[in-house]
């Protein structure tokens, strides 16, 4: 579409909220936003669209194998930081933008509360009556080894609220280090993390290469005692080889913000099993993501416009 003063504003179909119309609305390229709030069918999207701002509903998982996009649709913009919930058709032959780092602060917290939980041990040394006023052993934090896999951007707000606390911190990631970073000191590979580390923070995206890759094999080379935090997807950790790690004493407890599925089915021994915590995955929760996220896609509006640079663009090929 040609720039210049006459260029017609993009049509963008916002599916995130009404609010969020009003924010796309007051762009200056006066855009015309078509408001697209169907949950149980958000695959069906009016063939004028040349934008897309979207979220994670989890009907797109139900999308037809043959739908096809809109014609004009060049670029999508989620809410969300993964992407492993869209179609395939939606993401090839465009450009799609995530919401990557938007809730990494607020899921840092909760990954902080998590370890000084397990560690302060608060809801078994409550006292209700002088009968529990006793002296009971309770831990710290400080001069524990703190394990990260992955290390983008919720791994990076991790590790410098962990920092704050004297922690030592090592991280396996994919990519390679393109800097020195003085909080952390990297690992060579997952097992090497998991035989140091006495609290694991699992914070990798969902990929065919991370799918299951917290099995068996690798907790069974975890350092005894370990409590495990899973913020990534539950799809990463193999559920049968948690249990039987908790069950031979190698693994201590598990936070678990993340399942596969979501929920789990009734009955399942993780939603009983002492030592284990399951969250209804609502790290994210709580903080301004909202006003982040109106922010980048103001900023990526006029990247697009002006077909510069645009933030936090997947790559498809690593799929995140």
């Amino acid at each position: 579409m040609p720039d210049g003063p006459n260029r017609p504003g993009p049509v963008i179909v916002n599916q995130i909220d009404a609010a969020f119309s009003r924010v796309l609305a007051g762009h200056r390229s006066r855009p015309r936003v078509i408001e697209h709030f169907d949950a149980e069918r958000p695959w069906t999207l009016p063939e004028s669209a040349e934008i897309l701002v979207t979220r994670a509903m989890g009907a797109w998982r139900s999308t037809p194998g043959d739908w096809t996009p809109p014609p004009r649709l060049a670029w999508v913009q989620t809410y969300s930081a993964g992407v492993d919930i869209y179609p395939p058709a939606l993401m090839a032959g465009r450009l799609v933008t995530c919401g990557r780092g938007l809730t990494s602060p607020q899921i840092a917290e909760y990954v902080l509360a998590a370890i000084l939980r397990f560690e302060k041990r608060l809801d078994e040394v409550r006292a209700r009556s002088p009968a529990d006023w006793i002296d009971r052993e309770i831990g710290a934090i400080e001069g524990k080894c703190l394990g990260l896999l992955g290390y983008g951007s919720i791994g990076r707000e991790v590790a410098r609220r962990a920092a704050a606390f004297g922690m030592e911190i090592r991280v396996c990631r994919n990519g390679p280090w393109t800097s020195d970073d003085p909080i952390v000191r990297p690992c060579a590979s997952p097992a090497e993390l998991v035989a140091l580390a006495d609290h694991l923070v699992l914070a990798v995206p969902s990929t065919p290469a991370t799918r299951g890759m917290v099995d068996a094999g690798l907790l069974g080379q975890a350092r005894p005692g370990l409590h495990l935090v899973n913020v990534s997807r539950g799809a990463v950790l193999d559920h049968d080889a948690l249990l039987a790690a908790i069950d031979a004493g190698r693994i201590a407890g598990a936070t678990l913000d993340v399942t596969a599925p979501e929920p789990l089915p009734a009955g399942h021994p993780l939603w009983t099993r002492p030592g284990v915590l399951l969250t209804p995955h609502l790290s994210f929760k709580g903080g301004r993501e909202a006003e982040r996220f109106a922010a980048r896609v103001t900023a990526n509006i006029d990247a697009y416009l002006a077909s510069a640079p645009m933030q936090d663009l997947v790559d498809q090929r690593r799929g995140y």
